[in-house]
This record gives C-alpha cells, sequence and structure tokens, in this order.
C-alpha cells in the first residue's frame, strides 16, 4: 500500500515540482505535464515557470506565438488549458462534441440553436479569415450583425462554440490582451493524423498518468470531464497494452515507480499558481494539501489560490503584496529555516518573473 508521503512524491515528480526537477523550456514543460491550466493567462504562464530552469515570460511568448508549439484553448472540461500543438486538432475530436453536448442545455436557455450556431460558426470562419487575429470585443462586435446581443453570455459561448468545433483557437497577445485565430492558419497540421477513438481515448489516459500518477481512473475522469464509464474503457486499453500497472489502489504506467529519485535532504520548494494542476488534477485534495488548511486553499466561490509547496505538500498560500515587485507569503505553521529560505528563492524567482528588470 502506497502512503500519501509515497504518492505525494512521486505526483509532484511527474509534475517536475519536485526533486530539482525542472524543465529547459516552456514547450517541455507543457509535454511534460500535457495540459496546464489556463483561466487566467498570468497563472497558466506562472504554471510553466514553476516547473522550468530560468524561463522568463517571454520565452513562453516566444513559445505561444513564434514557435507556435503550445496553444490555449478549450479542452479538458471544455475550460482553457495550454497543450502541445500538435495535440490540438485529435484532443478536440476527442472531447469536444463531448463537452458540446454537454452545453447545450445552455444554449437553449441563450437562444442560440442550432441554426444561431452554424450561422455564428461562419460568420467567425470568415471574419478571422479577413481580419483575424481579433480580440474578444472586436469578435463579439461582428457577432452582434447576427442579432446576438453584446452583453450577456452569448458572444462568449458562440466563441467557445467555435473552439470546440476546431474553427478558432488562441492567437497571439495585442496590447496585453488575448486574441483568436483560425485553427487550421496558426497551427501545423501535424500530430495524431490517423482518427482512431479508442485510440486518442487510450492516449489522452496514458498522458495524464505520465503527469499524474499514481492516480485512479476517477482522478482521470475528474480532470478529463469524461464520464467514469469512458474512463474505465480508456483503462481497459491501456491494461490490455500492457502500458499499466496497479499498485496499492493506484494506476501507475509501467516503469513508472522505478523512475522516481529518492528524497532529498533540501526541502524543494515551489510556488504554484492559483489553479495549478498539481492541486486540481485529482478527484480529492488530502494527499497535496493537509485537510486542516484546505479552505485556506479553496475558500468557496470557485476560487484555488497560488499555493507554496514542500516536497509536494502545501505550506502556505501566496498573494502579490500591494507594494511594487512584492509578494506576500502566509504560511499554515511556522516554517524550519531550510523551508524559509526556498519560500525567499521562490519569491525572488516570482518577482523577477512577473516585475522583470531592464
Amino acid at each position: 500500500m502506497l502512503d500519501h508521503e509515497s504518492v505525494r512524491r512521486m505526483r509532484a515528480h511527474a509534475q517536475a515540482l519536485v526533486g530539482g526537477a525542472r524543465e529547459g523550456s516552456a514547450e517541455a514543460v507543457v509535454r511534460r505535464v500535457f495540459a496546464i491550466q489556463a483561466q487566467d493567462a498570468t497563472a497558466s504562464d506562472l504554471g510553466i515557470r514553476v516547473r522550468g530552469r530560468d524561463i522568463t515570460a517571454q520565452d513562453i511568448r516566444r513559445a505561444y506565438e513564434k514557435e507556435r508549439s503550445v496553444v490555449r484553448g478549450w479542452y479538458m472540461r471544455g475550460t482553457l488549458h495550454t497543450i502541445p500543438s500538435d495535440d490540438a486538432r485529435w484532443i478536440l475530436r476527442l472531447l469536444g462534441p463531448r463537452f458540446l453536448a454537454t452545453t447545450s442545455r445552455r444554449y437553449q436557455q441563450l437562444g442560440l440553436d442550432d441554426d444561431v450556431l452554424q450561422r455564428a460558426d461562419r460568420l467567425i470562419r470568415r471574419v478571422l479569415a479577413v481580419h483575424g487575429p481579433l480580440p474578444r470585443a472586436e469578435l463579439t462586435e461582428h457577432l452582434t450583425t447576427l442579432g446576438i446581443p453584446p452583453d450577456g453570455q452569448a458572444p462568449f459561448h458562440l466563441i467557445r462554440h467555435a473552439a470546440l468545433t476546431g474553427i478558432l483557437c488562441h492567437g497571439p497577445q495585442c496590447a496585453g490582451e488575448a486574441t483568436y485565430v483560425l485553427l487550421n492558419d496558426w497551427l501545423p497540421t501535424t500530430g495524431l493524423l490517423r482518427w482512431e477513438e479508442d485510440a486518442a481515448l487510450a492516449e489522452l489516459a496514458r498522458r495524464y498518468l505520465a503527469a499524474h500518477a499514481p492516480a485512479t481512473l476517477e482522478d482521470y475522469a475528474a480532470w478529463s470531464g469524461l464520464p467514469v464509464t469512458w474512463a474505465r474503457r480508456a483503462w481497459k486499453l491501456l491494461a490490455e497494452s500492457g502500458v499499466i500497472t496497479e499498485y496499492g489502489g493506484f494506476t501507475m504506467l509501467a516503469g513508472q515507480m522505478e523512475e522516481l529519485p529518492g528524497p532529498s535532504d533540501t526541502p524543494d520548494v515551489r510556488m504554484l499558481p492559483a489553479y495549478d494542476n498539481y492541486l486540481i488534477g485529482y478527484r480529492t485534495r488530502e494527499v497535496s494539501v493537509p485537510p486542516v488548511h484546505q479552505a485556506r486553499v479553496w475558500p468557496g466561490g470557485g476560487l484555488i489560490r497560488p499555493t507554496a509547496i514542500a516536497d509536494g505538500l502545501a505550506i502556505a498560500t501566496w498573494s502579490r503584496g500591494s507594494g511594487s515587485r512584492s509578494i506576500q507569503v502566509d504560511a499554515f505553521e511556522p516554517v524550519p529555516p531550510q523551508i524559509e529560505q526556498g519560500i525567499d528563492r521562490e519569491k525572488e524567482a516570482v518577482v523577477g518573473f512577473l516585475w522583470p528588470t531592464a
């Protein structure tokens, strides 16, 4: 049976968050963890930073806009994530129809019937082909020509619908604002081109386990947004091919246990951003955050606070201070000097990332 400490260390290592594990580029980070939570663009960048070695905000922007090796769009659970660009199409083909179906009732509530959705898709495709990249406000202005009110949630859902059907994705930032582009114009047509649903389902589960194991199929279902029946199907496919092994109630990729380095004498302290994958990639929380402190990380209202971890265990929350180039850390309990030093190093790194000097 695996105890919490062993599970935590393995998960943190898989996420490049312990034992000095760090990747050398933004693309390498995203490939390792497969999906970075990206509702908040700055938090997404910080999620890449914390797993990387001396990665700057400019490095991340280059990966998005010049190399186009990573892309932001609606993927797992139908929410914004950053994933490797060459995985975008097969992920959308696997997950998009599922999340469109679960949103159908909301479309009806907003008066967005199939005819409106199709006309909006055609308009978005045409407008971005001529005028893109476009920020949300300008794309919304074009949608008003279909009788869509600019206020409310209808424009957002039409843009998201176009994303889930593979029409658009996030493109370059313009004056610090996100823009949308045509997916086929922005990204090369590489990756999984021969489509087979079982192969895609098994591959998504394999990617999840590579970045999150030890885990359960219920964890995979919660992370992906797929039904548990689909998760069982994915587990069965991986088991039949000998890719996974069961240990102490958890599933891992074969050989994953042997890859884990031993514990270090020096605690590895990292400052995770809000909504970080490490905290929300599982159905339950007790492995990474002590139950007595969980309300400080999850205060309610859908918030997940930026959190400091030491060897994968949450020890504090943190926030940007009111002063310039300031980070405030609120420790759950008094920390020993080694961890205090690690916090200071991470604070300095986060300050340098958020407010680089000329």
